[in-house]
């Protein structure tokens, strides 16, 4: 990720300078390295300048919201992304996953409380040493690296997505409940919805179809397992 000397670089971006500055605060008090951008398109050419671990992100802006910027970054890259919004509409957390966030938090929220999204979101980012890839047919996971393959074409997933998958081919036998699912793939311990859930599974059946490959099976009235046609 970075250096020993801070856990992460984190970009804060929001139109509220109130809010960018608690934010930053409290980030900065765990050690984090903290940059700020008042809009969509500041917080883009921020990106493009510099490294970042992870983007905390508000959808509703001027110039460029937070959905449209979510949707630039997965084109070009996979830094894991928190979305901030003041609405607690179930739509728009599932856009916001259906666009490649890999979490959401309601404002008004507690500083601890996203300060422990933030950590749990770059653990999972984190791979276990040096575990064997997994395989399905033509697709490769690789745990040390957090990429994706079919043959030598790199799948670009969020950290959530590579660990729902990641999840189904180590347990290439089992049926999963989307409840198990979301624990394997969050491992923090709180509520995911069943909806939230089925949207990590259609992006990721949206990047492997185009590859002609489809690993994941529907199981209804349980969850999802994985294929056997691999």
């Amino acid at each position: 990720m970075n250096s020993a000397s801070a856990p992460g670089r984190i970009l804060v971006v929001d139109d509220d300078a109130r809010l960018r500055e608690v934010v930053r605060y409290a980030l900065a008090r765990e050690g984090f390295e903290v940059s700020e951008a008042a809009d969509g398109e500041s917080a883009w050419s921020s990106l493009q300048r510099g490294a970042t671990d992870l983007v905390v992100l508000d959808i509703h802006m001027p110039r460029l919201d937070g959905f449209a910027l979510c949707r630039r970054l997965r084109e070009h890259s996979r830094v894991p992304v928190l979305l901030l919004s003041a609405r607690t509409d179930e739509v728009d957390r599932v856009l916001g996953f259906d666009l490649g966030a890999d979490d959401y938090v309601t404002k008004p929220f507690s500083t601890r409380e996203l300060v422990g999204r933030v950590k749990a979101i770059l653990r999972r980012g984190r791979p276990d040493p040096d575990p064997a890839d997994l395989c399905w047919g033509t697709l490769r996971l690789s745990p040390t690296q957090h990429r994706a393959w079919v043959h030598d074409a790199e799948v670009r997933l969020t950290v959530t997505e590579f660990r729902l998958l990641a999840a189904l081919l180590q347990r290439p036998d089992r049926a999963l409940g989307r409840g198990e699912l979301a624990e394997l793939a969050y491992g923090d311990g709180r509520f995911v919805s069943d909806r939230t859930v089925d949207s990590h599974v259609r992006r990721i059946r949206a990047k492997l179809r185009p590859h002609d490959l489809d690993p994941i099976e529907t199981v209804h009235g349980i969850g999802f397992r994985l294929g056997t046609r691999g």
